[in-house]
């Protein structure tokens, strides 16, 4: 380090969140270039993610743009977030990602009255590989009410990956934000194309049919 006079404490650049302005985080970054479709931060506490539609074709989530991401901020660390997830029509969904060649994914997805929470794991996405899905519980409805042509049937939720060495990484939701629950297989990240691996936030949405989205409370990043 430089001599610069006087020591000063050890700092790391932003990573938690607690979305309250309307300027994004220098830490995040998106999947692609940003479109205004992706979605906007706001000063009332929230950021929004709305549902990228899926092509008719779709194979896994190397086509979708508008993922939220942030680097990984350490070799150990744990990532939490408090989500609601808002849908329209069956298969809309959002979640928390670790994203790189292989991703995966833990979130919600509508299905009738309710919400399935499920994980799903692609290896060399960039290569068109499938997803493997995997069903791990049943959620009610947090809340339903009559907006526009169709309902909006929401769902609060809390997700959490916790990493550890050899970005191995594990999985694990709250209904309340006190007791949480490990769950699905755990997950070796790895890099992404240029890059390293990345955590964060998505929404998509079944061709065909219209966009739900996501409200992120807040992000947070603790070592």
């Amino acid at each position: 380090m430089p001599n610069v006079g006087r020591t000063y404490p050890v700092e790391s650049p932003a990573e938690s969140d607690e979305f309250n302005s309307r300027q994004l985080g220098l830490q995040w970054e998106w999947h692609a270039n940003y479109q205004d479709t992706f979605g906007f931060t706001s000063d009332l506490g929230f950021m929004r993610i709305y549902g990228h539609i899926l092509s008719k074709d779709f194979v896994n989530f190397w086509e979708v743009p508008n993922l939220l991401l942030q680097k990984f901020p350490a070799e150990e660390f744990a990532a939490t977030t408090k989500l609601k997830v808002v849908a329209k029509a069956d298969g809309q969904q959002s979640g928390l990602i670790v994203m790189g060649w292989d991703y995966c994914y833990i979130g919600v997805e509508k299905e009738g009255e309710q919400f399935i929470l499920k994980q799903v794991v692609c290896k060399d996405a960039e290569q068109k590989n499938k997803e493997i899905t995997t069903r791990l519980a049943e959620l009610p409805l947090s809340r339903k009410f009559e907006a526009g042509l169709n309902p909006n049937y929401e769902r609060d939720i809390y997700l959490r990956v916790n990493v550890g060495k050899n970005g191995i990484c594990r999985f694990s939701y709250s209904l309340d934000g006190k007791k949480y629950k490990t769950v699905g297989e755990p997950f070796v990240a790895r890099q992404g194309k240029w890059i390293g691996a990345k955590v964060g936030l998505f929404s998509t949405a079944p061709f065909g049919k219209e966009r739900g989205w996501v409200d992120a409370d807040w992000f947070h990043i603790e070592r």
